[in-house]
């Protein structure tokens, strides 16, 4: 694919923007006397060493990801969490009351949210009845307005990985950013997305470690893509967007792959028995096929069954009005122990 023009999709008044600086950005050595940022010298009243504001670049981080995801620190952008990145590239490239992005419902609500936070609209193209994107209408909805489409593999709220060749067809076609969403990657059994960067230089691909890591208590968030890309986006982030406690969690769960995959490894055997004890169940109709750490399950009353498990303290989301979801709930794999306390619920509902 030919080269994108990064500048030309730039927000026009972005094009010549001077980022703000700080000493640390300038400076990157830990071995100096820093009287640059008006901290406190002494220390930090709760005792940590918390007085010394975070390394705004987040060096170590994106060095370990990007030896995870085989690319340069320099195609990584890590943000506080995920929406971070999604709200950055609206703001970076996506001009209020003027241009449009596309999202495939159902999908990932806060790509509708920083929409309209951002003032930019919004066209929906709904996924195809076995959940896969419809692309000759995507396409057609593109005008000269449209920056972005966004997608989400595997998806959410319905867990399928999306078809690779119809991603590849939309970057191929599109000749704005294509942003493929793989915060449940490490459960399915496929290849990231990433690994196609420098096939198609208009790809973002968000990861984050809040699922599979299990660190959504920390809010990291990552972002990869050509180095221009990457570069905008730093431009404009908060300058210290991911606090020290953050990144040094980051970096100890970073260095303990072996964990995250024992977990993934016990999630997915959990998650097979739920799809199959789920189905015995009368009120249950279908149980999708998954490629993330939860099910989308239909049943006869998703309302009644939503309010039923809420009432017995099991939390789980009603998609009942979500398009193309009607009269299903979402299941986030638990535990064995909190599974087998979902499936009592369920044998007295029954």
């Amino acid at each position: 694919m030919e080269a994108i023009d990064i500048q030309q999709l730039l927000r026009p008044h972005l094009r010549n923007f001077k980022p703000y600086a700080s000493a640390r950005t300038e400076y990157t050595g830990t071995d100096a006397i820093f009287l640059d940022a008006n901290e406190n010298p002494i220390g930090s009243a709760s005792g940590e060493a918390y007085n010394r504001y975070p390394n705004p670049l987040q060096t170590k981080v994106k060095q370990k990801v990007a030896a995870i995801r085989s690319v340069v620190k320099e195609q990584v952008f890590i943000g506080n969490g995920s929406d971070e990145a999604i709200d950055l590239i609206y703001r970076a490239f996506c001009e209020p009351g003027q241009d449009n992005v596309i999202i495939c419902p159902p999908t990932y609500g806060m790509y509708e949210t920083s929409a309209q936070l951002n003032n930019v609209a919004l066209k929906k193209v709904l996924l195809t009845a076995d959940f896969q994107l419809d692309v000759p209408s995507i396409l057609d909805e593109v005008d000269d307005h449209t920056k972005a489409i966004w997608l989400c593999s595997p998806n959410n709220p319905t867990g399928n990985l999306l078809y690779s060749e119809d991603i590849k067809m939309i970057l191929r076609s599109f000749s704005g950013l294509v942003i493929v969403d793989e915060a449940y990657i490490d459960f399915a059994n496929a290849d990231s997305w990433v690994t196609k960067l420098e096939t198609y230089p208009n790809l973002i691909v968000l990861q984050t470690l809040s699922k599979a890591w299990g660190m959504a208590g920390i809010r990291v968030g990552l972002a990869f893509a050509s180095i221009e890309i990457i570069d905008v986006l730093t431009a404009i982030k908060p300058p210290y967007n991911v606090s020290a406690p953050a990144q040094n969690a980051a970096l100890k769960a970073l260095t303990n792959e072996t964990t995250m995959k024992l977990m993934i490894a016990e999630i997915l055997e959990q998650r097979h028995r739920l799809s199959v004890a789920l189905l015995r169940f009368p009120f249950v109709q279908k149980v999708f096929p998954s490629d993330s750490n939860s099910l989308l399950v239909k049943v006869e009353d998703a309302d009644e069954l939503y309010n039923y498990l809420v009432n017995n303290k099991i939390i789980v989301r009603n998609r009942n009005k979500t398009p193309l979801c009607e009269g299903s709930i979402r299941i986030s794999i638990g535990t064995k122990q909190e599974n087998d306390l979902l499936l009592q619920f369920l044998e007295k509902y029954n």
